[in-house]
């Protein structure tokens, strides 16, 4: 059974905002003007929220690996939008060369088109994790029926390929609203961000991508790299294969350990 959904401390306030606004229109129906501004800020500060992918504003998101992860110099490298069937193989042996693990955010309907390689992930000792099923670019509009459903679904269908089911979900592009949060406490999902992202579905440049996630890097980060929807590098390569072995060659010279989310968050 799932603990009981605490709201986080801004939809308190939130609730109790619109109670007051409501109660203030009707001790004082002149009021309402005040009330509707009001009741509109906090929405606007809500949806600002669900559009900053590392906002805690709206639940717990885990965003880095705990204390005890950094002081073992452990990091995460996690991988979205798979499996794809020309990248995912060659990604998992560059990980596999590098003998590290990482955790790979599986869309529901990929994993159904290819259920032998959402099992090679898992086979090869990394982590299969919940990235919806639909990807929809509209997640962050859904209500919290059809949000539910779009997990379950993927849920079910990565549990039943990899034979273990999903701890952690990751939103499309890190968007989400309000009701996320109590529809991941439902389900036993964890929400996991990053510390920082490769943009690597948007820009060809290998050089550019292995900065944006090595500038900085130190123990405690999640990486956000693509395995599906992959940018194309000049020469018409997907630009995750070009930069991963620059990526774990960094890695494994500052000392870092990468490990799955699951290891690193028991």
């Amino acid at each position: 059974m799932p603990e009981r959904w605490h709201p986080s401390p801004a939809l308190q306030a939130s609730f109790v905002l619109h109670g007051a606004a409501g109660i203030g229109v009707f001790a004082s129906p002149g009021s309402w003007p005040w009330a509707l501004g009001a009741v509109v800020a906090n929405h606007v500060v809500l949806t600002v929220a669900g559009l900053l992918p590392r906002s805690t504003l709206l639940g717990p998101n885990i965003t880095r690996l705990p204390a005890a992860a950094s002081a073992r110099r452990e990091i995460a490298l996690t991988f979205d939008d798979g499996p794809d069937p020309e990248v995912t193989p060659v990604v998992l042996d560059r990980l596999d060369g590098a003998g590290v693990k990482a955790t790979f955010f599986c869309i529901g309907r990929r994993a159904r088109e290819h259920p032998d390689l959402c099992r090679e992930i898992a086979a090869r000792g990394h982590r299969v994790e919940n990235h919806g099923d639909s990807h929809s670019r509209a997640f962050a509009l859904f209500g919290p029926a059809r949000m539910r459903s779009d997990i379950s679904v993927a849920q079910q269908t990565l549990a039943g390929i990899t034979g273990e089911a999903p701890r952690f979900f990751r939103a499309t592009a890190g968007l989400r609203n309000p009701f996320l949060d109590p529809v991941l406490n439902r389900l036993g999902l964890r929400l996991a961000a990053w510390t920082r992202r490769s943009y690597d579905t948007l820009t060809g440049d290998r050089e550019t991508v292995v900065r944006r996630l090595t500038r900085s890097l130190g123990p405690g980060d999640i990486l956000l790299l693509h395995d599906g929807n992959s940018a194309r590098d000049f020469s018409g390569k997907p630009v995750v294969l070009s930069a991963l072995p620059h990526l774990l060659q960094r890695i494994d010279s500052e000392k870092l350990r990468p490990v799955t989310l699951a290891q690193a968050l028991p």
